[in-house]
């Protein structure tokens, strides 16, 4: 349980009983009491004085037992002696507004504690350190320096020379490349934090209930011969290179259907609607089917694995195809399985493997920033490749300056910090 605020050494003073006083940043055994010295607990307080504290601010916290009436009852007697309840994520804001923190360090925290997968913990772990405020700090100081020396040029003509156009742009390009290179990382960490859907489709009696099954190691959906058997979307988490994968197992699609299976195949198209990627499966062994033709069909121009099951049975509907992208071979086959997998890692990320140790850009806002900011410099760097006068850059270079400043400086609208801080939970 955790206090902050300048009314912390009076409530600590009031509801807390110790043999000695205090130390900052030990943990000393004590007596918590209520407004009027009746003892609620025992346990561990710690005094944060400021400014070596989480918030920056004077901070109490009280390690207690874990009972609901122990934690109300001191909790009752907290608001009794002037604090109040947090709202979500104001420790975080409070740090955040203290300047312990920039907001992209802040919308980490977040990340950290919805992190679902290993990956996303240790990517959320890169960048609360810090290191992409570092990052872009080094690129605007590249710039004040490219803008200090047009500006010079600008306002002193006869005493300061103007910039070399070539030497402009042996400077800008490496910047450029930087900006790329954190896009790159942002969309890949997007990846790591939010997964990627992929929908299990075709026409009944495929197999897509057996491949789900398979891919997550346990029997999660049920599987019969008898076609029709998923009426529902089923949907399940693996991981492939640390991205969190959501497969969504579909009922089979097919004209012919009675009103409940109609249900299923419409939840079906709503599900690969919204997918990224549409892992089509078809009985490898079987002529095509005017369903799998309709299937084929429907997810023709859209990302999609094609995979023949059955396969070991014959080969039958792999010489109709003639699609040298079609995986064929079956859900019981671990190295089918591989194949699959790298099929998907290849079409949602470039099968490349990330680097969770850098940090990364991480919201849409930074992304957006950095992408104006690299148009930008893409701008300015077309204006002297055509011989224009150096001048002419000055204002993309502003723009991209004002752009990276918006990425981790305090620049952000009240709007923004109020976004970062609306998904946290109370208390952080």
């Amino acid at each position: 349980m955790r206090v902050s605020g300048d009314g912390v050494p009076h409530l600590t003073a009031r509801l807390v009983r110790s043999k000695r006083p205090l130390q900052p940043r030990v943990a000393t055994y004590a007596t918590i009491v209520d407004e009027d010295g009746r003892t609620l607990d025992r346990g561990l307080a710690i005094a944060f004085p400021p400014p070596r504290s989480y918030t920056g601010e004077a901070m109490l916290e009280l390690q207690i037992h874990g009972s609901p009436v122990v934690a109300r009852e001191i909790v009752r007697a907290l608001l009794a002696c002037g604090a109040r309840l947090a709202e979500p994520g104001e420790f975080t804001r409070r740090a955040f507004l203290n300047g312990k923190m920039d907001l992209h360090a802040a919308a980490a925290v977040a990340d950290v504690i919805a992190a679902e997968t290993r990956s996303a913990a240790r990517a959320a772990l890169a960048n609360l350190g810090g290191g992409l405020a570092n990052e872009v700090r080094r690129l605007r100081a590249s710039l004040t320096c490219l803008l200090e020396e047009l500006a010079g040029a600008i306002d002193f003509p006869e005493e300061v020379p103007a910039p070399d156009p070539t030497c402009l742009k042996a400077a800008l390009t490496p910047l450029a490349a930087h900006l790329e290179r954190l896009l790159r990382d942002g969309e890949h960490g997007r990846l790591v934090r939010e997964g990627l859907q992929v929908a299990i489709v075709g026409p009944p009696n495929a197999g897509k209930s057996s491949l789900l099954n398979a891919l997550l190691g346990e029997e999660r959906a049920i599987v019969s011969e008898i076609p029709g058997t998923t009426r529902d979307t089923i949907e399940e988490s693996i991981a492939i290179d640390g991205v969190p994968i959501r497969l969504v197992d579909t009922a089979g699609i097919r004209a012919h259907a009675d009103r409940v299976e109609a249900d299923g195949i419409a939840r079906t198209q709503r599900a690969l609607s919204a997918a990224r990627i549409a892992l089509v499966m078809i009985d490898g062994s079987q002529p095509l089917s005017a369903e799998a033709k309709s299937v084929l069909a429907q997810t023709r121009d859209r990302e999609r694995v094609l995979f023949l099951n059955k396969a070991d049975l014959g080969q039958v509907a792999g010489r109709e195809l003639d699609d040298p992208d079609a995986i064929a071979g079956s859900v019981r086959d671990t190295q089918t399985l591989h194949r699959l997998r790298r099929r998907i890692a290849r079409l949602g990320w470039g099968g490349e493997r990330f680097d969770l140790e850098r940090p990364h850009l991480a919201s849409l806002r930074e992304l957006d920033a950095a992408r104006e900011a690299l148009d930008a410099l893409a701008r300015a760097l077309r204006t002297l490749e055509v011989g224009d006068p150096p001048d002419f850059i000055t204002g993309e270079l502003q723009r991209a300056f004002s752009a990276l400043g918006h990425v981790s400086e305090q620049v952000g609208a009240e709007e923004i910090v109020a976004g970062v801080f609306a998904r946290f939970c109370i208390g952080k």
